[in-house]
């Protein structure tokens, strides 16, 4: 065999395994909006619910990466890391919780499509990634999907709540800062693991003083809520799966293919708000699907060809 088929056939076999941790990072992200939506029923304080659900989550990774005997070293530039990539994780996060109640679950998870187009201008402008054309239609096509969901809710809103969805979308520029922000600053020899771990208690942290200032006094009330309780273990189970594969995707494929999670979250985060949560299904529900899974899928054969390619030059 040659070196260019065992390079093609290595290239496959982590091509399907970035794939694989896409769709399952994209469906926790669009579960973990679910989950808030169902806690903000139960009455749950919505900020200190979502800094528990971080802290638990951050604990349970460490726990992992101890078990592991990862490298756990906290430094100047792990507390840095933990720190910024903490804060830029909490901010849309707390904005997604918050706003949940006023757009739906269906209208945050769309906002999850468009990281991916703010992502990957950054990339090429700092040189990252390259400007391929195949790259470029499948991100337009996922973009395209989440537009047409968005249009479609946005005609179906109610006034009260444009202020809400304005806000909301302005995350995809916080999520794409952060998406290159931790390449760009990813400790030398540090795991995923402990690096999901650092970002979640650092986004716990982030959220504290909010926390104490607009919900005093409500971790005592949700400790009293059975309802409550059970929904944030759920929420710890969730964050932790999706925040360990989020971090191995990230090493694996990098900053703009990790962005796709928001166009998979889309969708799928659409499905369950229509079929589980109730939610009126927006027009043009399958127009979007076929778009951001076509989108997906070339921009995922983009990625192949340009590994084939590389693969086929060092020979």
């Amino acid at each position: 065999m040659t070196n260019a088929e065992l390079s093609r056939k290595r290239s496959d076999r982590a091509g399907l395994y970035a794939f694989g941790c896409l769709l399952l990072v994209g469906t926790f992200l669009a579960l973990s909006l679910v989950v808030a939506k169902l806690a903000d029923g139960a009455g749950a304080p919505r900020l200190t619910f979502l800094m528990l659900a971080m802290a638990g989550a951050g604990a349970v990774l460490a726990g992992i990466a101890a078990l592991q005997r990862q490298p756990m070293s906290l430094d100047r530039r792990m507390l840095e890391y933990a720190a910024v990539a903490g804060a830029l994780f909490a901010l849309p996060n707390a904005l997604a919780f918050l706003a949940v109640r006023h757009v739906g679950a269906g209208f945050i998870s769309l906002s999850f499509a468009f990281p991916i187009l703010i992502t990957w201008l950054l990339a090429v402008w700092l040189s990252l990634e390259r400007l391929r054309a195949m790259r470029l239609i499948g991100v337009l096509l996922g973009l395209a999907g989440g537009l047409v969901l968005a249009t479609a809710k946005a005609g179906g809103g109610a006034d009260g709540a444009w202020g809400w969805a304005a806000l909301v979308l302005a995350m995809p520029l916080v999520i794409a800062l952060g998406n290159i922000y931790r390449t760009l600053r990813w400790p030398t020899g540090a795991s995923p693991v402990f690096l999901a771990a650092l970002m979640m208690l650092g986004g716990a942290l982030t959220l504290l003083p909010f926390a104490l200032s607009f919900e005093p006094g409500q971790i005592r009330e949700l400790a009293g809520s059975t309802t409550a309780l059970r929904l944030l273990l759920v929420e710890i189970g969730i964050f932790s799966v999706l925040y360990l594969f989020y971090f191995v995707l990230q090493k694996l494929a990098g900053p703009v293919y990790l962005s796709q999670i928001g166009t998979v979250a889309a969708l799928v985060g659409t499905l369950i708000a229509v079929f589980a949560l109730g939610e009126a299904p927006p027009p043009n529900l399958g127009l979007a699907g076929m778009l951001v899974a076509f989108g997906t899928l070339l921009f995922h054969r983009g990625a192949r060809t340009a590994a084939a390619r590389s693969g086929m030059s060092s020979t």
